[in-house]
């Protein structure tokens, strides 16, 4: 069977995605107190955050490695990561609009933010739809 080249975009976005699998692992370790998941609009810290954290983190990394590897298990990996993100980015907003919680973070953060976690997130899983007779 001939193995077919993901492509710059996807390859970018298996990249982003690892490193985001990263950040997961690192979350339930943080001693800042603004650093923890955020699972359905809640920031979670303590034991929701040591188990929900690194869960996502294993997603995320067999979703990056289904993208580099062209394989047919990420395209529902990523249809679910990306109603996740386009669910989670609302909720937190909502939730934590007006608080101390924003207040961490500057405009130059939060505005830009839920366009790239959406557009990598979507259009990883739009560019793995688009070619999934490409997936092994």
């Amino acid at each position: 069977m001939e193995e077919k080249s993901r492509g710059t975009t996807l390859t970018v976005f298996a990249l982003l995605l690892a490193l985001m699998a990263i950040s997961n692992f690192g979350k339930p370790f943080s001693h800042h107190p603004g650093v923890g998941f955020v699972f359905f609009g809640t920031r979670l810290s303590g034991l929701p955050n040591l188990i929900v954290a690194p869960i996502f983190g294993i997603m995320l990394a067999v979703y990056a490695y289904g993208i580099m590897a062209m394989r047919k298990f990420a395209l529902p990996i990523g249809i679910f990561y990306a109603a996740y993100v386009i669910i989670n980015m609302p909720l937190f907003i909502l939730k934590y609009h007006g608080s101390p919680v924003m207040q961490e973070h500057s405009w130059a953060y939060l505005i830009p933010y839920p366009f790239v976690a959406i557009g990598v997130s979507s259009g990883a899983a739009v560019l793995l739809y688009r070619r999934k007779s490409d997936l092994a």
